[in-house]
């Protein structure tokens, strides 16, 4: 009888899966042999490219995925400021792990070639419209002041002002001052809950501007293109500067074609618009001269261009008379006896 080892066993069962063995007639039974596992390679730890976080601090948990425990929320560095993005150098990073125990070796921890992480601290941004608003409620309160047909023009333009993400309260005012000769005022406002604010304390001075109504495109328009409702809107603006030819009235804008490319947010003039011209400078039009009970129709040529009820001159090619008329249709042009109306510009 020869006794096999157990490395001698297993071998030979190896090589009994590996080469082809002839049909056996008689049936065999072989004790089942359990494979040992495969020895577990300790996994990489990927650093992020891009960090954004609402804390002052940066955790490790916050750079390096998959980290659990202690090592994730360790702190390694300080954040940017509210609303601000900033860097850390990977090499950096490197260091701090090891000297906090997160890593051993360098090799342990994976950038994907990149050199530094980018990190942006989340913070609200408090507008100039806030403060506006916040000033205006001020005023009201304390004294009496309706400013809704003013606008607060703040010296030196409105701060970048930035405060915890989580706080959804409104700006208010702590002190204020005003002159009602001059319309001058100081105030000095903050969010409620803010540290940021506690810290560094927001103070502004400014003037009250009276306002007025103003027509403004909402986007863009490109030139010969017929303004809607839905393209225009009223906004109260500095009165000073605006002109008399500013457009307070949207209905002086609504079904216009616009004589140039306007931009979204600048004032409509009465100038930037126009009716729509259905007859063209020197265009074949059809004459129709009305009298009563009579009726003569004749071909001539616009020698102005107008929109519908405008009043154009035509001439009459057979005659070279010279016709007053007006715009009835698209290619249309009514002249009678005592024709009158607005006369049509000659552009």
């Amino acid at each position: 009888m020869i006794r096999l080892s157990l490395a001698a066993f297993v071998l030979s069962s190896a090589a009994a899966f590996a080469a082809p063995q002839p049909k056996v007639s008689a049936p065999v039974s072989v004790a089942a042999v359990t494979a040992a596992p495969a020895p577990v390679l300790p996994q990489k730890l990927r650093l992020k490219s891009e960090v954004s976080l609402s804390r002052d601090l940066v955790t490790f948990g916050d750079l390096i995925p998959g980290l659990a425990g202690d090592a994730a929320t360790t702190a390694a560095f300080r954040a940017p400021g509210l609303g601000e993005t900033g860097t850390i150098q990977v090499a950096r990073i490197v260091e701090a792990a090891r000297a906090a125990g997160v890593v051993r070796e360098v090799s342990e921890l994976e950038s994907h070639g990149f050199a530094q992480v980018v990190v942006t601290r989340a913070a609200r941004r408090i507008t100039a419209a806030d403060l506006e608003a916040a000033v205006k409620a001020g005023l009201q309160e304390r004294f009496g002041v309706d400013a809704r047909l003013f606008a607060l023009a703040i010296d030196g333009g409105a701060p970048a002002i930035a405060v915890e993400p989580e706080l959804t309260g409104d700006v208010g005012v702590i002190d204020l001052s005003f002159d009602a000769r001059t319309r001058r005022l100081q105030a000095r406002l903050a969010v409620p809950g803010s540290m940021a604010m506690r810290l560094k304390p927001l103070r502004i001075s400014g003037q009250l501007v009276e306002t007025v109504e103003v027509v403004v495109p909402k986007r863009a328009i490109a030139r010969g293109e017929t303004l809607t409702k839905d393209d225009v809107s009223l906004e109260r603006r500095p009165r000073d500067g605006q002109g008399t030819e500013i457009l307070s009235d949207v209905r002086g804008a609504i079904d216009k074609v616009a004589r140039r490319a306007l931009l979204a947010g600048a004032p409509l003039r009465s100038g930037d618009v126009q009716r729509e011209e259905i007859v063209g400078k020197g265009d074949l039009v059809t004459i129709s001269y009305e009298t009563p009970g009579l009726v003569i129709t004749l071909r001539g040529r616009a020698n102005e261009a107008g929109a519908m009820g405008d009043v154009i001159s035509v001439t009459n090619p057979q005659s070279k008379r010279v016709l007053q008329g007006r715009v009835s249709g698209q290619g249309r042009i009514s002249v009678q006896p005592s024709a009158s109306g607005r006369i049509a510009s000659a552009n």
